[in-house]
């Protein structure tokens, strides 16, 4: 049964999902898991050797039995000892190996499934919770697969042969040492019954912090401008003190759970020494075995203890991997086999869109874009312009409706087919940290030093590229080059270049270039991009002028739709925004 996650909050897997996760895991190394699991068992077995030996040598002593025999028994003991100690270091290297494998195949699907969530998953779950995810609970998984995964095979492996030998030795000592245990089973059923929930709610409350400090961090000059810095600084206090109180509740389980089982560990010991006391009284049990029986114990509650620490860091591991594994789960997280387009033309049929915490601000469009077109859509501030581009490009999914490419819905293309059919450009642009040649080959990582060049004289960068300290060699990035706005946008639309879509949806894409630069850009993109369809959406009216179709949208709708010189004879909505533009225009010339 899959968990459920807040409004807007990325799922978390149910108990059955994470068991399936690791089954899988597991399976997926081969037979490095059986392989450690024998050599445990070796270890195990080996570990058995010196308190039996031990209780012979207290048997023979007793018997009268000289010198030699106790000392072959003594190196018996020695020998054990050593091949204990090298079977076990031998299997916790083989199984941190395991671990070390298994945890990097956890951050590879991580990060291929977070890179196939889609925008507005994203968006609405925050970035504080997907990065908590991706730093602090990889890394907890990571160390319960490297450390605590090993620990918890060898320790178990080590209690079940002790509790075994005890009930050879004896059959009734064995049950009195199973008999002691029940108060650790009750502390542990105790703890397993509240520990993953706490263990949860710690983590989201985590991601709430770290989300709150994102988004405040990233909106300060907003946050100082409109005097927010007391709402933020109780929206930040508040979150830590859940945060707070959520670590209190785990703490309280554990400050519970260890005492119980740190006192029950008298118990058996002291029962096993009275009753086999009892029955070497009688004649009934040598006191090589009692003693034999009261180490085999004694020695079985270090792995239980070992076992039982490893219990906590377990549960916050399994807590963390529910939410690693719960990013599977998101919508549209997983990659949907979807049939191919047939042709190019984008249709949009009756589509209305509302946000979760807002109105409706697709109130019903209709629109075909014709393969090889080019489309401008223009329209006053809060028209719909960007959230129609979002559905164009597959970011979001209409309320009602559909939007459609070569007849598949444009939302149930995944990553790869989508980014082939349409790629969205807006005014936010990303500088990876790498070189430039890295930058661009993130669009197409087998593309050439050519295909790079070419990329770049086609939107106008290539000679600040050339100028840079070794070209496509120069670093980018914090504590290398800084690229200024233009510059950074520059390289984003050559990555479109690269990535060779046959629809290109330009959203404001040129908003932080100034004029001149940005109608060469626009030229150079529209030459590159010959027969194929590109939509732009500005407030730059040259960009309809020179558009074959211009589409007006008002409040949510498409009121306007046709050429520019069939719209401006018109004199609607289109031809009075355009001689206002014209006009300002022509007075800044004059």
């Amino acid at each position: 049964m899959s968990g459920e996650a807040g409004a807007g909050r990325l799922p978390v897997a149910g108990v059955r999902d994470v068991r399936r996760a690791v089954v899988r895991l597991v399976r997926a190394d081969g037979r490095a898991p059986a392989v450690v699991v024998g050599v445990n068992v070796l270890a195990a077995l080996a570990g058995l050797v010196g308190p039996w030996l031990l209780g012979r040598i207290i048997d023979e002593v007793r018997g009268g039995a000289g010198v030699g025999v106790v000392d072959r028994l003594a190196l018996g003991i020695l020998v054990a000892a050593v091949v204990q100690l090298l079977l076990d270091r031998w299997a916790r290297y083989i199984a941190h190996r395991f671990g070390e494998r298994t945890l990097a195949r956890v951050r590879e699907e991580f990060v291929d499934r977070t890179l196939a969530l889609p925008a507005s998953v994203v968006e609405r779950a925050g970035t504080g919770d997907l990065t908590t995810r991706g730093t602090a609970d990889v890394a907890t998984v990571g160390t319960t697969l490297r450390d605590v995964g090993p620990e918890m095979m060898v320790s178990g492996a080590q209690a079940v042969f002790l509790l075994g030998a005890v009930f050879f030795v004896d059959p009734l000592l064995g049950a009195v040492s199973l008999l002691g245990l029940a108060p650790i089973w009750a502390g542990v059923r105790w703890y397993l019954r509240r520990a993953r929930a706490g263990y949860l709610a710690e983590g989201a409350a985590v991601s709430e912090v770290s989300e709150i400090l994102a988004a405040t961090a990233a909106g300060a000059r907003t946050v100082e401008a409109f005097r927010l810095e007391e709402r933020r600084t109780a929206a930040g206090r508040e979150a830590l003190a859940v945060s707070r109180r959520t670590r209190f509740h785990t703490l309280y389980l554990r400050s519970v759970f260890f005492p119980i089982v740190e006192t029950s560990y008298t118990l058996p010991v002291s029962a096993i020494l009275i009753l086999g006391g009892v029955l070497h009284a009688h004649g009934e049990m040598s006191l090589g075995a009692v003693v034999t029986a009261t180490l085999y114990t004694r020695q079985f509650f270090e792995p239980v203890d070992q076992i039982l620490v490893n219990v906590e860091q377990l549960q916050s591991g399994g807590a963390s991997f529910a939410r690693v594994e719960g990013i599977a789960q998101a919508p549209g997280g997983v990659t949907r086999d979807a049939p191919t387009p047939d042709g190019d033309r984008i249709d949009v049929t009756g589509v209305r869109f509302a946000y979760e915490r807002g109105g409706e601000v697709l109130r019903g469009v209709d629109l075909t874009v014709r393969p090889g077109e080019r489309l401008a859509v223009v329209g006053p501030s809060g028209a719909g312009k960007t959230t129609l581009s979002r559905l164009l490009a597959g970011v979001d999914a209409p309320t009602h409706g559909t939007v459609t490419v070569g007849g598949v819905p444009v939302a149930d293309l995944g990553p790869e087919q989508l980014r082939r059919q349409v790629v969205l450009v807006t005014q936010e642009h990303h500088v990876f940290l790498g070189t430039v040649r890295d930058n661009l080959r993130i669009a197409e990582p087998s593309a050439s030093d050519e295909d790079l060049w070419a990329a770049l004289d086609a939107v106008g960068a290539d000679g600040w590229v050339r100028e840079l300290p070794g070209a496509l060699d120069a670093q980018l990035g914090t504590g290398a080059h800084t690229l200024d706005g233009s510059q950074a946008q520059q390289l984003a639309l050559a990555r479109v270049v690269l990535a060779d879509p046959h629809t290109l949806i330009l959203d404001e894409a040129t908003a932080l270039l100034d004029p001149t630069t940005a109608r060469h850009t626009e030229h150079a993109l529209a030459a590159v991009l010959a027969n194929r369809t590109v939509i732009a959406i500005a407030h730059r009216l040259h960009t309809a002028h020179d558009a074959d179709r211009v589409a007006v949208m008002e409040d949510g709708l498409l009121t306007e739709l046709g050429t520019h010189e069939q719209l401006v004879n018109a004199g609607g909505a289109y031809a009075q925004l355009w001689g206002t533009w014209h006009g300002e225009r022509a007075g800044e010339r004059g």
